[in-house]
């Protein structure tokens, strides 16, 4: 097990990720709900869009943990959107926001553009976006409207705390008006 990214090369900004390399997937893949949960994670869960399998947790504080597995997988198709899948939409938007609040602190504007447009594909469309957001505070406005009307439709309201500590944290970096 190893460490990588921002962290491990000694760069990291306030948003940066921790990110954990293990090769051992099948000791460590199915337990990681319960091994996790004495952490009171904010969200977490398998990313849909990963190339290798990729179990990311968005902690209290916020801190952000990628857990990076050698195995490979094929992305995920756009989410789907019903009463089953909203809470886990809702838990992708925001580590997906964060991480992306760490990229536009290092000035990665390129990234953040292009990785904006893969989220109205994969995220925002699907829920109900008409259009890309311009940007991180679009995104983050553009996908509570959305939310809230797929909220409406679906009879059914998302817990909130991912969303109050990312929006805190994009607050205090200033990628986040007041």
């Amino acid at each position: 097990m190893g460490q990588a990214g921002s962290r491990a090369g000694g760069t990291p900004t306030e948003l940066s990720d921790w990110e954990v390399q293990t090769n051992d997937f099948s000791a460590v893949a199915e337990a990681l709900p319960e091994l996790v949960a004495p952490l009171n994670p904010l969200a977490q869960q398998w990313d849909p869009l990963a190339q290798r399998r990729t179990y990311m947790l968005l902690l209290p504080g916020p801190a952000k943990v990628d857990l990076l597995f050698a195995e490979r997988q094929a992305p995920g198709a756009a989410w789907s959107v019903d009463v089953s899948t909203l809470a886990a939409i809702d838990h992708h938007f925001w580590d997906w926001i964060f991480w992306l609040g760490s990229k536009q602190l290092r000035d990665q504007i390129e990234l953040v553009d292009a990785e904006l447009s893969r989220m109205a594909t994969h995220l925002l469309r699907p829920i109900g976006a008409g259009r890309s957001p311009s940007g991180i505070d679009d995104a983050i406005d553009l996908y509570r409207a959305v939310r809230e009307a797929a909220e409406k439709r679906l009879h059914l309201r998302v817990d909130r705390r991912a969303e109050h500590e990312v929006v805190l944290a994009l607050t205090r970096a200033g990628l986040r008006r007041t």
